[in-house]
């Protein structure tokens, strides 16, 4: 059965920030299911605020910085797969952008469950994929690499 067949669906609309400095690359390392796994700084949107506010937020939030956004890097689908169990299957969609460091508050708590925030190089990332929280984040990261920036003007909030 389908949405027009009256199944509601709904995926989980996300942020997500490249923060580059010196060539390196701001990430977090955060337990997900008794897992270790690296990400960019990353999050649910929250009601009523707009992608832009959820991706300063979550970068504060999760690495105790304070960026400046630059750029849109893009958008992205993708489906979790299934478990074992029947869980998982989620789908995501994933607004990614481009920022700089502006100001690092090391007192700040860092939300549940972030290790820690830390500084990789791309090559440093790319050889950890097996500790990516899942695609979505090198699959970000290698569009940044590779020069993809769009206007932030481009993600419009209507109130």
């Amino acid at each position: 059965m389908s949405y027009r067949e009256g199944r509601f669906w709904q995926p989980d609309v996300t942020v997500a920030t490249v923060v580059v400095d010196g060539g390196r690359l701001l990430m977090v390392e955060e337990s997900v299911g008794g897992r270790l796994v690296l990400n960019q700084p990353a999050g649910h949107l929250e009601p009523d605020e707009t992608l832009i506010e959820a991706a300063l937020r979550e970068t504060r939030e999760e690495t105790g910085w304070e960026v400046r956004l630059t750029a849109f890097v893009g958008a992205y689908q993708w489906k979790a797969p299934l478990n074992g169990d029947g869980t998982g299957g989620r789908h995501y969609l994933r607004f990614a952008f481009a920022a700089e460091p502006l100001h690092h508050d090391p007192a700040r708590p860092l939300d549940e469950g972030i290790v820690q925030a830390l500084w990789m190089t791309p090559s440093e990332l790319q050889a950890a994929q097996a500790r990516h929280r899942s695609p979505l984040v090198w699959r970000v990261a290698a569009d940044f690499l590779a020069g993809r920036r769009q206007p932030l003007e481009l993600i419009q909030h209507l109130p």
